[in-house]
């Protein structure tokens, strides 16, 4: 089994009128890894967001936006190393956890997803704190295993995860990018992590946006037991 380093490395996300963050990301993924991650950020900003990007040293794809699957999907499979990692660009998720993620994948982990709640995730608003739990636990009974953060935005894969998964959804693609490699027998580990609160305004409406998730985490189950 191969033993990656972070020359091995793409940390990628969607990015979406973020510049009060970025940069604090960017420079964080940078300092970790000693600027040897490939950074993609896939973006659809009005703001000085691609542009702080590009400055930080990030591969910028812009393209209109659709939502945030759509942009995290093609920062996943424009991705050009062997272990991609998602993040989210609002500061929420922390960088010093990529070395841990990446010797979990030489340990020979599919997927190493970050659980924000095994913490408590105090800086998260109280609502999505009980809707994160609640989807959880709709996850682990539809798929008949127990997870405990189906949301999270911050994973490492092996790349053949990524390339072997048709995905299909938008707002619920978090969720879906755990229930899949799961359903499909992928070595998943769920790992601690810190959460921080985010850095500008949210852009997600919790009531749409739970409802979206919930629907997802519904819908790939019953797809991946008819497969």
């Amino acid at each position: 089994m191969a033993d990656y380093t972070f020359d091995d490395v793409s940390v990628v996300m969607g990015t979406y009128n973020e510049e009060a963050a970025i940069g604090t990301v960017l420079d964080d993924i940078d300092r970790v890894t000693d600027g040897r991650a490939e950074v993609v950020c896939v973006d659809g900003s009005d703001d000085r967001t691609p542009e702080i990007a590009r400055d930080h040293g990030a591969r910028v794809i812009e393209q209109e936006p659709r939502g945030y699957g759509y942009a995290v999907r093609k920062a996943l499979t424009s991705a050009s190393r062997p272990v991609v990692v998602t993040t989210d660009c609002d500061d929420t998720y922390p960088m010093d956890a990529l070395p841990r993620f990446l010797k979990l994948v030489n340990e020979g982990y599919d997927v190493v997803s970050g659980d924000r709640l095994y913490h408590g995730a105090e800086a998260m608003p109280a609502f999505n704190r009980l809707g994160n739990h609640a989807f959880a636990a709709l996850a682990s009974v539809l798929m008949g295993e127990r997870v405990h953060d189906t949301t999270t935005g911050m994973r490492a894969y092996r790349e053949e995860v990524i390339r072997n998964v048709r995905w299909t959804e938008n707002t619920g693609l978090s969720a879906e990018l755990l229930i899949r490699p799961l359903m499909r027998g992928y070595d998943v580990h769920e790992e601690p992590i810190a959460y921080a609160e985010r850095a500008g305004e949210t852009k997600l409406d919790p009531l749409a946006g739970g409802y979206a998730i919930a629907k997802s985490i519904v819908k790939v189950p019953i797809q991946e037991h008819l497969r």
